[in-house]
């Protein structure tokens, strides 16, 4: 009978230890196993009470006829509004129209820093010329931020409140600022015509410029178009037609009216929407959603909550 020798500790650590065994250091065998944090607590049941659950970071709900919030959940909060800007956008141009009613018949000829302008785009370019009234679908239907710059260009010099050496954009965002305080918008602040940058507002803000807007018959026509095709004559005199489509969704569903979707990586996707049942008349702003879809079933849920609120049944 065979059997292997006894070894002592030492010849043991002599003779490679543990590399008789078929182990290495690394691989630890013998150690025991990292210790797994606790699981935190189970938190309380849903409740039945209350909104819909949602994704987004802000929402209010407000009554269409006084402007006024109704609900809400970090309706002051202020956050990156992204392409909802282009509500007080539209809103200054609009506004021209109480004293000079030909605006929408100006021609608005595109600059070659409007149409470079990034992000998503009404397809304009340098030297083209538009007729504002149609310029403003491809500001409010596809969300350009080309044409957003050239209405800024365009419009700026009759912003200056005074202030002759100020550039054009800077003199038109300026007034969009001025508007934001006249209306009490206490959240809001404007960097750009476009929201690609920094400008902030609040749900609850915009509540109260979709209100604003909501009031004028030209806006609501332009928010409520699904589709627009228009003929533009380019820098060569030639003409060709381009079509814009509405980014809202909820225009293919009965009973929505506007106005105004916004999408950038710092904001999220955020949409300011209108709608309408029976009589009633609802605005509901969802900031900071975590998708393109989630921000459209955000607002239905939060729609058929409110209408229910409201006593409707079907």
């Amino acid at each position: 009978m065979s059997y292997a020798p006894r070894l002592s500790r030492r010849r043991f650590l002599q003779a490679g230890g543990l590399g008789l065994l078929g182990l290495t250091l690394t691989e630890r065998s013998w150690t025991q196993a990292p210790q797994e944090k606790p699981l935190p607590p189970r938190a309380a049941p849903d409740s039945i009470d209350g909104p819909p659950l949602v994704s987004c970071r802000a929402w209010a709900i407000a009554d269409g006829k006084s402007g006024r919030v109704l609900w809400g959940a970090h309706e002051n909060e202020p956050l990156v509004m992204a392409s909802t800007t282009k509500i007080m956008t539209a809103w200054l141009v609009l506004r021209l129209l109480a004293e000079h009613p030909k605006v929408l018949d100006e021609t608005v000829v595109i600059s070659a820093a409007a149409a470079k302008v990034g992000g998503s785009s009404a397809r304009i370019r340098a030297g083209d010329r538009y007729r504002a009234g149609d310029l403003l679908y491809g500001l409010l239907l596809p969300s350009g931020n080309d044409a957003a710059h050239a209405f800024a260009e365009h419009f700026g010099p009759r912003y200056r409140n005074g202030k002759e050496a100020t550039p054009p954009v800077a003199a038109f965002v300026a007034g969009m600022n001025r508007q934001a305080g006249l209306l009490k918008m206490a959240q809001t602040r404007y960097f750009d015509p476009h929201g690609l940058g920094k400008n902030h507002t609040s749900a609850a803000n915009l509540c109260t410029l979709a209100h604003t807007v909501m009031q004028n018959a030209e806006f609501r026509r332009y928010v409520q178009t699904r589709r627009h095709r228009c003929d533009v004559t380019d820098a060569k005199g030639q003409t060709r037609s381009v079509v814009w489509n509405n980014t809202n969704k909820l225009l293919d569903i009965e009973g929505y009216d506007g106005i105004k979707t916004g999408t950038t990586t710092a904001a999220g996707f955020c949409l300011v929407a209108s709608g309408r049942r029976n009589n009633d008349h609802l605005l509901a702003v969802v900031l900071g959603a975590t998708s393109n879809d989630s921000r459209y079933l955000d607002t239905r849920n939060l729609f058929r909550w409110a209408w229910r609120q409201r006593g409707h049944k079907t």
